[in-house]
Parts: C-alpha cells; sequence; structure tokens
C-alpha cells in the first residue's frame, strides 16, 4: 500500500512539475497583449453557430477571440456553439490558446439536484458529492469545462436571497459541504472528460451582507473573518479547487475584489493557492461604484495588484494593463503570474491536447438527463427533507388512505426546480402531486387553494407577487371535509431566493395561513409540506399543523422524493443547516452566538429588563440548528468523556427506542469555557450519521484534537488551542445535549 501511494504521489508531482514546464514555456513566446488576453472574460453575446452581428461590441470581441486577447467566455450554450467560439479562438490567433469556457451551475446543469441548501441538510458528503457528479458530466457534455460554483459563503441570515446557495449558518458542515461539492466537480483529476473546473466563490464575506440585502457592505471582526469565513475556502483549496471567485461586497471597508489581504497574503500566501481567480460580473468597474478607486485605470491597479487574476466582462484590464505594465506600475511578473495560474488549469483541462475535446454533440445528447441521473437526483432529494414536526405520528401515510392534496406549490412542475437552474427545462420537474399519486391507488384529489405569484415569475426587479384571493378556498375546504388527510404545500415560489432577491419579509406571503388554518376546521389532520429557499418565520404554521416537513426546493425528482418519505418509503434523515426563526426580527439567527456579559435572568436583575432578550418575543429560534426528527425515536445516554494530552475521547450510547431502522446523526458540540477572545457558547466540532435498527443501540465514538478546540487569533491569524475548561456536548440537535465538563491541557 505504500508502495503505491508514494508512486501516486510522485506521478501528481511530476505532472505538475511537467504542467509548469510548459506553462513557463508558453509563457516565453507570449506578447503582453496576449498575456493580458488571458485575464479577459467575455460574456458570450451573441449566438456563435450563426455570423457574428453587425453589433460594433460585438463584432470587437469577435476580433479579440480571433488575436488571442482573450481568455475565457461565460454564457456560451450547447457543444455546437462552443466548437465555433473556440475555433474561433484556437484557428486564428497566433499561439492557439484555447478558451475556458463557464457557466453558473448551481445544482445541476439540466438534471436539478436539491438546491445547496437542501443538500446541506442531507449533513452526507456523498450527497454533494454524487450530485455534483452528476452536475459535472452534464456541464462537460454539453461543452462546457469550467463552472461557477460551488457558493461557500457561510450565511446567518434568512433575508439574504442567496442563502439558497449556500451551505447554511455554520462553518464546519460548509466545509464539509464545500470539499464534496469541488471533489464532485473536479473529480480526481481534471483531465478526465466527466469532470469541470470548479470555482469556490464568493471570496469573502459576502454572506454577511448588511440587513441581508444583495450586495451591501459586510463589516465583521477579525475574529469573525478568520473562524467562521474563512474555513470553507481553506477547505475548498486543500479540496484542489481550480479557481476562487472575489464577490460584490467590500470587507472592513475594502471592497474584496481589490483586497490584497485576502487574495494575495492568505489565499495565494498562506494558503498556497496554485489556481487562479477571477472577477464577479463587472466587479473591477465596481470599484469605482465604491467609492475605491477613482477611475477605471486605478481599478485596473487596484485588482491585478491584489490578486484579481481575471476580469469578468467589465474590459478593464483590456484597456489598461498594457499600459500600467509598460509604465512599470505593475510588474511584468505579476502579469506572468496571473496569466501563467490560468494557463495552468488549462493545461490541467487536457485542452492543449485537444481543444475540442468537450465538443461532442452525440455525447451531449446521450448524457442529459439519464435515468441515472434522475435515480442520484431523488435520493439526494429525500435525504435533504427535514421532518419538522409529527403529532400523533400522522406520518408516514398509509395506502388505504384518501389524499386531498392542496396549493399551487403541490402540482407545480417548475417551482421545484429551484432558482439558479441552468439549462433544465421548465416546467420538468416531478410535483409534489405527481409523486403522491404515482405512490398510491387510493383516491387523490386537488385544490390550488392559493395563488403566490403572476406574471413574469422571474421578472428581475421584484417578484410579481398575486394580490390574496380566497377564491379558491371553498374547493379547499371541500376536498378537505372528504379526505383522510390534508396535505398541504406551501412556502414561496423558487423566483423569491437566489441572486437579487432578498426580503425584508420571510414569513409566508399571502394568504397561505389563512389557509391552513381553515383547512383545519374540516380536517385536523393536515401535513404541511414546505417548499422554500432559506429559513422561514412559521411559528404559527409549526404551532397549528399537526406535521410538518420541509423538503426545500427538491430538483427534477422533488414530487417522487417527497412522497417516498410522506409514505415511509424512505425514513426522514435530515438536519436543519439553519436556525429558524420565530419572526424575521430575529435575523441574523445562529446558534453559535456569544454569551454576553448579561446572557439570562438572574439575581441582580431583580425583576427588571435588563438582560439580553427581547420584550416582545423569544431570543431563541423557533427551530435550531442541527434539528430533525424522524419515524424512529433515538434517545441518548451515557455520555463520557476522557481528558488526554492535547484532547480527550468522547462516547456516548444512541438507542433507536422505535420498531422502525432509522438514521441518526450523532452532533459534536465544544465550548471553550475561559479564553482570551470570548468563544461561542458552542460550536459543531464533528457529526457522525448512525444507521440503527429498530430496538437497538450503537455506542458513537469521537477522538477530539487540539485542531477542534482551538481557534484562529486575531489579529495575526495563528491558530491554537488554550489550557483550560472546555463543556463537551453531544446530542441529535444543537440545542438537545448532553453536557460534560473537562479541563484539557495543550
Amino acid at each position: 500500500m505504500l508502495s503505491s501511494c508514494m508512486t501516486s504521489t510522485n506521478q501528481t508531482a511530476n505532472q505538475s512539475d511537467s504542467i509548469t514546464q510548459r506553462v513557463d514555456s508558453l509563457l516565453a513566446l507570449m506578447t503582453i497583449e496576449e498575456k493580458v488576453g488571458q485575464l479577459n472574460l467575455y460574456n458570450g453575446t451573441w449566438d456563435f453557430t450563426g455570423p457574428v452581428p453587425a453589433d460594433n461590441n460585438v463584432q470587437q470581441k469577435a476580433e479579440n477571440i480571433r488575436a488571442g486577447k482573450v481568455g475565457a467566455m461565460l454564457n456560451v450554450l450547447t457543444t455546437a456553439a462552443i466548437r465555433e467560439a473556440q475555433e474561433m479562438a484556437v484557428e486564428n490567433s497566433r499561439l492557439g490558446i484555447p478558451l475556458l469556457f463557464g457557466y453558473d451551475v448551481v445544482h445541476g446543469y439540466r438534471t436539478m439536484l436539491p438546491i445547496p441548501l437542501a443538500q446541506a441538510s442531507s449533513w452526507d458528503a456523498n450527497v454533494a458529492l454524487e450530485g455534483n457528479k452528476v452536475a459535472a458530466r452534464e456541464s462537460a457534455a454539453a461543452g462546457l469545462n469550467w463552472v461557477f460554483s460551488p457558493m461557500i459563503d457561510v450565511s446567518r441570515d434568512g433575508r439574504w436571497g442567496r442563502i439558497m446557495e449556500s451551505a447554511g449558518e455554520d462553518p464546519f458542515l460548509s466545509s464539509i459541504m464545500a470539499e464534496a461539492w469541488i471533489k464532485g466537480l473536479q473529480g480526481d483529476s481534471l483531465s478526465d472528460i466527466e469532470t469541470v473546473a470548479a470555482c469556490a466563490k464568493h471570496f469573502a464575506a459576502y454572506g454577511y451582507a448588511e440587513a441581508g440585502r444583495e450586495y451591501n457592505s459586510a463589516d465583521i471582526s477579525l475574529q469573525t473573518l478568520y473562524n467562521v469565513v474563512l474555513p470553507p475556502f481553506k477547505a475548498a483549496v486543500d479540496a484542489g479547487a481550480a479557481s476562487f471567485m472575489n464577490g460584490f461586497n467590500d470587507l472592513s471597508g475594502v471592497p474584496v475584489t481589490a483586497s490584497s489581504l485576502l487574495q494575495r497574503d492568505i489565499l495565494k500566501g498562506q494558503w498556497g493557492f496554485k489556481g487562479f481567480v477571477v472577477s464577479d460580473y463587472n466587479s473591477i468597474y465596481e470599484l469605482i461604484t465604491h467609492g475605491y478607486s477613482p477611475d477605471s485605470v486605478t481599478a485596473a491597479l487596484d485588482a491585478v495588484t491584489a490578486g484579481s487574476d481575471m476580469d469578468m466582462e467589465s474590459r478593464i484590464y483590456e484597456n489598461h494593463l498594457k499600459t500600467l505594465i509598460e509604465e512599470g506600475k505593475v510588474p511584468m511578473s505579476m502579469l506572468d503570474d496571473a496569466a501563467g495560474r490560468i494557463l495552468r488549469v488549462k493545461f490541467q483541462l487536457g485542452l492543449f491536447e485537444d481543444p475540442y475535446r468537450y465538443c461532442n454533440a452525440e455525447r451531449e445528447k446521450s448524457t442529459m438527463l439519464s435515468d441515472e441521473h434522475f435515480t442520484v437526483a431523488r435520493d439526494a432529494a429525500r435525504k435533504s427533507i427535514v421532518l419538522l414536526k409529527n403529532e400523533g405520528n400522522l406520518l408516514p401515510l398509509k395506502p388505504s388512505q384518501k389524499i386531498a392534496v392542496i396549493g399551487e406549490l403541490a402540482s407545480s412542475n417548475d417551482i421545484p426546480l429551484g432558482s439558479w437552474r441552468a439549462r433544465a427545462t421548465p416546467n420538468s420537474a416531478v410535483s409534489m402531486l405527481d409523486g403522491i399519486e404515482a405512490a398510491t391507488d387510493a383516491s387523490v384529489s386537488f385544490a390550488q387553494g392559493y395563488q403566490l405569484t403572476e406574471g413574469d415569475r422571474s421578472f428581475i426587479y421584484e417578484l410579481n407577487m398575486a394580490k390574496p384571493s380566497t377564491k379558491g378556498f371553498a374547493k379547499a375546504r371541500a376536498i378537505a371535509a372528504k379526505a383522510d388527510v390534508v396535505v398541504l404545500a406551501l412556502g414561496e415560489d423558487c423566483f423569491q431566493s437566489g441572486e437579487g432577491r432578498s426580503q425584508v419579509d420571510t414569513g409566508l406571503k399571502g394568504n397561505q395561513e389563512q389557509l391552513l388554518k381553515e383547512l383545519l376546521t374540516v380536517n385536523p389532520n393536515v401535513v404541511v409540506v414546505l417548499m422554500n429557499g432559506r429559513p422561514l418565520a412559521i411559528p404559527e404554521v409549526l404551532k397549528n399543523a399537526p406535521a410538518v416537513v420541509e423538503a426545500w426546493f427538491g430538483g427534477s425528482q422533488a414530487g417522487h422524493a417527497i412522497a417516498d418519505v410522506l409514505y415511509g418509503a424512505y425514513n426522514p434523515s435530515g438536519k436543519l443547516p439553519v436556525s429558524f426563526p420565530h419572526h424575521v426580527g430575529q435575523e441574523p439567527i445562529y446558534y453559535s452566538h456569544k454569551n454576553t456579559g448579561r446572557p439570562e435572568r438572574n439575581e441582580m436583575d431583580k425583576g427588571l429588563v435588563f438582560w439580553s432578550h427581547y420584550i416582545d418575543g423569544p431570543s431563541d429560534p423557533l427551530l435550531p440548528f442541527g434539528f430533525g426528527l424522524s419515524y424512529s425515536t433515538f434517545s441518548y445516554n451515557g455520555l463520557a468523556v476522557v481528558a488526554n494530552q492535547g484532547g480527550a475521547s468522547v462516547s456516548i450510547k444512541v438507542t433507536n427506542d422505535s420498531d422502525i431502522s432509522g438514521r441518526e446523526t450523532v452532533q459534536l458540540y465544544i465550548r471553550d469555557v475561559y479564553a482570551r477572545e470570548t468563544q461561542p457558547v458552542k460550536r459543531l466540532v464533528d457529526f457522525i450519521q448512525v444507521d440503527i435498527d429498530g430496538r437497538q443501540s450503537v455506542t458513537v465514538e469521537f477522538d477530539l484534537t487540539e485542531e477542534q478546540l482551538g481557534y484562529f487569533h486575531t489579529p495575526a491569524g495563528d491558530f491554537y488551542a488554550e489550557d483550560g475548561l472546555f463543556h463537551i456536548m453531544v446530542g441529535g440537535n444543537s440545542r438537545d445535549l448532553m453536557n460534560q465538563a473537562v479541563e484539557v491541557s495543550f
């Protein structure tokens, strides 16, 4: 085994050395214009399978591609169009350097997987891995070789529309998912024709946009930066991410596109990142709008000096970088480094051996929407579903029960596809109604009940919400009264979440809650299935409905996956990756908050109000991070923690108290009780998923190390653990935990 590992390591090292030599040799042949060209990323603004339109801007773009002054393109779609664009570059330019072709493939290309936030609900790295293998396979078959994902911004504010693209509020869970998403896209080697180059985004702190408003500033401490924001990105580097994307936000007064701290010092310096950094769309030009760079020349200087290697569409490098180099304001070595990083990825992808290797029309036809891909999508969707409430064991449903399916969301074949749906065919998802009808031979009736949106649902500036109406309530009540069980779909239109879709209210829009209450008056057996892209404020739903299921936007096979869970073909095992608030006014809300000096009512307070709380509502979340029920019932006992030098061993007995076999995610949290920088009341450091047969027990063991017990210290970001008292907590969610204190020395 050791011999084969050494051989593999040597082969990888030799391949890397060979690519380095080829990059250096090519750079030696290139002019300044050609090197700058590698740093330009154009948007595909015309159909490459036809003649170039008589538009001055398009004509200039085409001329620059033929002259070797473009390094990559985005939004060029289909193998035929990509081949035409690649031929423009390879067949006409002096050195024939191939282009990269990128696209936003967030949770699938044609086959839609659950949205990333839903995938994180599985707490299963294999869900992320296998899902992104499907995404990579279809993307590569369509001619793409680069995708702008995964988004691994930690986000703790449900108002932010792009929380749906994230893995939620926790840096450890986000790191696990980041690694799996990247390995799913890139496989073992970028030379594999079924893989694509990944792009970890947005570096960094984009998920901390103030007020949850898209493109807003992020003003956070260095402690939060090092300990919460950066760990998933470090995991991305360790997983071999080929590229990074910076963001639209500023961080402590510096737009991240111009942040040397992030890009030069941390990413390329401390972490040794060998890939390249691409700007977000037009973000280099937006340095001017930020009020950071006074003009486009300075914006070019600021961005390239800070380590932003590729300019997405703003044309700033194209217009100014050559002059900056000739004037000596940007050293040639900096240009060589940026261009060399991009060329390295092209060599790794095998584009110099065959620029058209991704352009196989027959493979494109045969790969898309395969049964194998649908199987992966269905499995991912059902593992992402979270059971939030099941009063009186209303679920799973019985095959003989008459079902009333109610809600616009229930019959939609489009909304389950989610936002950021790449090239998914509209209305191609299996609806919840479709899934239930396929799962039972009993009577199934349907009523729309409410209408969420009208007109153009994807309108770019604001979602067209329908005016609340009760005209569909009568039919809904009528079929509910005749049914054994009502399955009511509530939530959001998928275009209520995603980029540019922040909200001031994270409750249910329209009169959905009113419909629920009216249905309960004619039938108490109501199962609410939530479809949404963010954590919702739903206290009344959770209070009144006897059963509640969080299904998110589950992708192409959403309806079948929901039916699998509702009818017990799959025992739900998902856990929330975000805290759900009682009210939007609690946002941002997250489990790993600080204790503060006045955390709760105490003797000093004497019944007054001088402690950290709200006077008109609870401080705690409605549903905590890590929460999720099962048709099985699990109990924890026998927590044992034994300190050792530099860590501790932890064991706990987990018992399935039901007759139903199930999967439990056993979560390990720690608290460093006294530290020179105050620490969270708890933070997740590990978890293990265990399958336990009915009436059986398993002993779950963890080995705590300095890496888990320590933290990054400011201002330098040094990592180490401090001797002292730690609380070790284990349980099924971040709230319901067994706790044992232990002294640990390092």
